[in-house]
């Protein structure tokens, strides 16, 4: 039974359907400008309902500012030629100038009152609508498969989703409001035009025309490049990321000392300054060649509005009616370059914004397989069957896991055995369905996995991952972590700090149990060693009190008396559940009912530590070369010394 192709990576579908193909001939550009168009306002839409989910009363005030910001230049251009014309007949006869002033000033209150409180809605808009995304993408995080943190390219899509929420979609949304204040503000001075344009000699039209050409080009300039540069963005993603590890890592409290000590910070350096000198490179080029090809349009645009201008200075008679017409065409050339690096501008940004589009796309696979899923029975042992299970990581075709047959009884231990890379951390995340195999199926207790509720699923399980987590919050809270559905009981938390071994040095911590840890957020804050993190790592396993205990190297970081202390509260806290765990000490492997030795991703072997060692096969040869190792390395006595 196939579960799932891991081949072609969770997105990619949606991704080809945003990103049209370039035409390939003439008859393609049709096709092209069509599903670019299409793509473009796909990705608008969703911007705008983001915003609205956000706060719709800013859509309203922004499509009000829109209108008026649209007339208000037109307007002003008209209340400024009057008062010019004002004072150039003041200078010949007596003029009353205080309304044309006030006119002036009071426009001028009124366009920056209105801007700074457009700003003010808009800048508090966009901190507001920033939060919203990033806890729409932690929401998201939080229901995508475990096997796409494994995916390079989702990587690249959470990376360019996070880093773009918090300024692309609010700047997008102004950019499209500004779009059509543009549309509206070049109609109203095409119209302020008509009244002179047909007093101008014939070439006018000509100049007109290619004003318009000419800023339309320098747009298309843009556009062209606002797309290689996205381009370049998303496919030198990789390189952002590279260059954020290897700063990262020369400032990690945790890797100082061993960078130091190793003396590896030139080296890490100049990997960072190797590979931002090829990002560097091909964005300088862009950049470069988009600005030389502005240069060149400006000066082309400025020589036609220059003989425009001559042309209408020489065909009015009236200082009001030249300003007038002057400033319009000017404002109308400012405005259709506004207008078209609007349009850049909002192309530019939803093709970024595609990127959280994919995401919050994102394929969820591991969820229950049926409408009505099942809740596993809680408080008895559990009986978990592999039947032919596979798998293989997304994006590969080497399977890690091979057609695996195996009963883990319930109420029974099992130990996993292997060397590295045999499969063992892979089997107990498919048997806890943080990933679904690739072929064959997992029983609970008779039923397929996929048929349970996850939630429910997961509280059946007390688990300790070789990568524990180490949260910055008090001790108290990283041990009730491990049981989040039932209130806090500091007694039950104390016998699980007790069992664990940790309480010995909580008591000694400055606040107890209060204590905060880690220095991330407090500056009074404890940073404990890997072994006493991996002890409350455990007390937390311990408070979870779960059906099913499955641990993945849990004394890993402690040492033989310490371990030996944790397996005896093991021995006690395992009676009658269902016990899975990883080690590599195989004298704690001894006391287990079931040894299951893995190797290349197959089980070679299983059976009590006895019938192993009578089969003198892998199991045998592995505990009697590390028995072997302790005896040569066991600890020399004073005479020895």
């Amino acid at each position: 039974m196939r579960a799932r192709g891991y081949g072609a990576p969770p997105g990619v579908e949606m991704r080809d359907k945003l990103r049209p193909k370039p035409p390939q001939n003439l008859k393609d550009v049709p096709r092209y400008l069509k599903e670019t168009i299409g793509g473009t306002l796909y990705r608008l839409f969703y911007i705008f309902s983001l915003v609205w989910e956000c706060r719709p009363f800013t859509m309203i005030f922004m499509i009000v500012m829109m209108i008026i910001d649209g007339v208000m230049p037109t307007i002003g251009t008209l209340i400024t030629a009057n008062l010019a014309g004002r004072v150039v007949e003041s200078f010949s006869q007596p003029v009353n100038l205080l309304f044309p002033l006030a006119l002036h000033f009071g426009y001028t209150f009124v366009n920056s009152a209105l801007s700074n409180l457009n700003n003010m809605i808009t800048t508090l808009t966009g901190e507001a609508v920033a939060n919203h995304i990033k806890v729409k993408i932690m929401n998201k995080a939080k229901t995508v498969d475990v096997a796409s943190f494994d995916m390079p390219e989702f990587y690249a899509r959470l990376e360019n989703a996070n880093r773009e929420a918090s300024m692309r979609p609010i700047n997008i949304l102004r950019s499209s409001f500004n779009l059509v204040s543009r549309v509206i503000s070049m109609v109203s001075y095409v119209v302020l035009l008509t009244g002179i344009i047909g007093r101008l000699p014939s070439i006018s039209y000509l100049l007109l025309v290619l004003c318009v050409v000419f800023n339309g080009a320098s747009a298309l300039v843009s556009f062209f490049y606002k797309k290689k540069y996205h381009s370049y963005m998303f496919h030198r993603s990789k390189d952002r990321r590279q260059m954020s590890y290897y700063s990262d890592l020369m400032v990690n409290k945790d890797m100082v000392k061993e960078i130091r000590l190793f003396d590896l910070s030139d080296l890490l350096i100049g990997r960072y300054r190797n590979v931002f000198k090829g990002y560097y490179q091909g964005l300088r080029k862009l950049t470069i060649q988009e600005n030389i090809a502005h240069i060149l349009m400006t000066i082309t645009t400025t020589v036609v509005n220059g003989f425009l201008f001559y042309l209408i200075a020489t065909n009015v008679n009236l200082m009001e009616e030249y300003t007038a017409y002057t400033g319009a065409l000017n404002s109308l050339s400012t405005v259709l370059a506004g207008f078209l690096t609007s349009v850049t501008s909002i192309y530019e940004g939803s093709l970024f914004i595609e990127n959280m589009i994919l995401f919050m796309k994102e394929e969820q696979t591991v969820k229950p397989s049926v409408p009505d899923p099942a809740i596993p029975t809680a408080g008895i042992g559990h009986t978990i069957e592999l039947r032919n299970v596979s798998f293989r990581y997304p994006g590969t075709n080497r399977d890690v896991l091979k057609n695996l047959n195996f009963t883990f009884s319930a109420g029974k231990t099992a130990v996993l055995v292997g060397l590295n890379g045999a499969g063992k951390t892979t089997l107990i995340k498919l048997i806890t369905r943080l990933y679904d195999p690739t072929e064959g199926e997992i029983l609970l207790d008779g039923k397929d996995i996929r048929q349970y509720d996850l939630k429910a699923l997961y509280r059946l399980y007390g688990i300790i991952f070789q990568d524990f987590g180490k949260y910055a919050e008090t001790v108290n809270t990283n041990i009730i972590f491990g049981q989040l559905d039932v209130s806090p009981d500091e007694q039950h938390i104390l016998e699980a700090a007790k069992a664990s071994g940790a309480d010995d040095f909580i008591s000694r911590l400055p606040l107890g149990y209060e204590t905060p840890l880690t220095r991330f957020f407090e500056e009074g804050g404890i940073e404990l060693s890997i072994g006493q993190w991996q002890k409350l790592s455990i007390a937390r396993a311990f408070y979870s009190e779960a059906d099913i205990l499955i641990l993945d190297e849990p004394t890993a970081s402690l040492d033989p008396m310490a371990e030996q202390e944790i397996y005896n509260q093991f021995d006690r806290l395992r009676k009658d559940k269902t016990s899975v765990f990883v080690s590599h000490r195989l004298s704690s492997a001894t006391t287990a009912d079931v040894i299951v030795v893995l190797e290349n991703g197959e089980i070679v072997e299983s059976g009590s530590h006895e019938e192993l060692m009578a089969l003198s096969g892998k199991y045998h040869k592995l505990f009697s070369t590390q028995a072997a190792r302790y005896q040569e390395n066991r600890t020399l006595t004073p005479a020895e010394n």
